[in-house]
């Protein structure tokens, strides 16, 4: 059974709203606590739970990701499991070497080098010079840091104190390494790396994570902890669901018809069902149908075809298609019923919208016009997947081994 490092029993924060009044309280409570008298389980005016009645575990060779929108109560959590604020209820328990990354540039002077802040930051941790000098080569090679190490870190750019403090966090063999946001900022390939030396240390040690980017919640949590205004709404080893409540709490993008003048759209449908105010639900792997009818309201125009995007929650594009790519224009009609079928959806669990964009070209590829632009029109879930997986699409495939089809 593995060892558990971070035990967070029933743990509160709260704060006040108004600095004067906070300030008073701070006075009241000081007072108070010398003499034994603790009132911390009441609510006074303009206080409110930035934590509220949080418990979990989390054992080495674990990762726990901890989701929930800005102001939920994530960073405000590290902060008292890590020390740096005290909780006004409940007990925490860790178990051995800590390092944190929670804010950029904490724990750095300066005015000081990267090189003297790598053995501050050791020094803190309990690391004595000897040790850390035979650490330093490493921590600076992965730090990707060697033609500034002597610099004073005060001239450091964000991405470059990100690297140094991660570098400093992952090498010094920490038992509970906290990370709050921190990668969000570096290049993409100083993510990868992190990413791959964050799954080198869950092996020997415990991983809290705070992201707002779900696939790389997928890549690195088996567990997450799910907060709304302080509170746990969810706790547990479905990563899938986790992520997909985070989602949930975020309304759709609006959908706004850019321009309709010369062109429109109605009576639509995603799999016989009529486009109404309710987010239709399909399931991976079966068939997606859209049917839609098109009104050409400008005289002259002969032909059109239509140009459908795809979007997730991030309001990245997952998916394009054009009507016109191996099929050829449709040629104006009276009445234009318009029917796709995308045959296996393979778009993972999500929501998602489509926008529409009827367009002419008059017969020419490299000239053409939108006749009308519906943005986010079209609101549907992908369900059935219930896989981690950190890309838009997850890919179905016919395996044989020696010969032999294995589907």
């Amino acid at each position: 059974m593995s060892e558990v490092l971070v035990k967070v029993d029933h743990v509160s924060k709260k704060f006040c709203k108004d600095l004067k009044t906070g300030l008073w309280y701070g006075f009241q409570d000081l007072g108070k606590n010398l003499f034994g008298n603790n009132s911390e389980n009441q609510l006074r005016p303009k206080e409110f739970w930035a934590v509220n009645d949080i418990s979990f575990e989390v054992k080495r060779g674990e990762c726990l990701g901890l989701l929930g929108h800005n102001g939920a109560g994530k960073s405000t959590l590290l902060k008292v499991i890590n020390g740096l604020l005290s909780p006004d209820k409940g007990r925490i328990e860790m178990r051995g070497r800590v390092n944190a990354l929670i804010e950029l540039g904490a724990g750095f002077n300066p005015i000081l080098t990267g090189r003297e802040n790598i053995f501050n930051n050791a020094a803190v941790l309990g690391i004595s010079e000897k040790e850390t000098k035979k650490k330093l080569d490493e921590i600076i090679a992965f730090s990707e840091l060697e033609e500034f190490i002597d610099t004073p870190v005060q001239y450091y750019s964000s991405g470059m104190k990100v690297k140094l403090g991660f570098s400093v966090a992952a090498h010094l063999e920490p038992d509970i390494l906290i990370l709050d946001e921190v990668l969000a900022v570096g290049d993409a390939g100083f993510r990868i790396k992190s990413f791959n030396k964050m799954m080198e240390l869950m092996k020997s040690c415990a991983v809290l994570f705070v992201s707002h980017a779900m696939p790389n919640v997928a890549r690195v949590c088996n567990k997450v902890i799910y907060m709304e205004h302080g509170k746990n709404l969810y706790c547990g080893n479905d990563v899938h669901q986790g992520i997909e409540m985070y989602f949930d709490q975020f309304s759709s993008e609006k959908s706004k018809i850019e321009f309709n003048d010369a062109a429109t759209i109605d009576q639509i449908y995603i799999n016989k069902q009529p486009q109404s105010n309710n987010v239709i639900s399909t399931f991976y792997g079966e068939d997606f149908k859209l049917k839609f009818n098109i009104n050409i309201l400008e005289k002259g125009i002969e032909s059109f075809y239509i140009s459908i995007q795809i979007t997730d929650k991030d309001l990245k594009i997952v998916a394009n298609f054009f009507t016109n790519k191996f099929s050829p224009n449709f040629k104006v009609e009276n009445h234009n019923e318009i029917e796709i079928i995308f045959p296996e959806l393979l778009l993972i669990d999500g929501e998602y919208q489509i926008t529409y964009f009827i367009v002419t070209n008059d017969g020419t590829e490299n000239q053409y016009r939108y006749l009308a632009i519906y943005r986010n029109y079209t609101t549907f879930k992908v369900r059935g997947l219930k896989e981690n997986v950190y890309a838009a699409i997850y890919l179905k495939g016919f395996i044989t081994h020696n010969g032999k089809a294995l589907n």
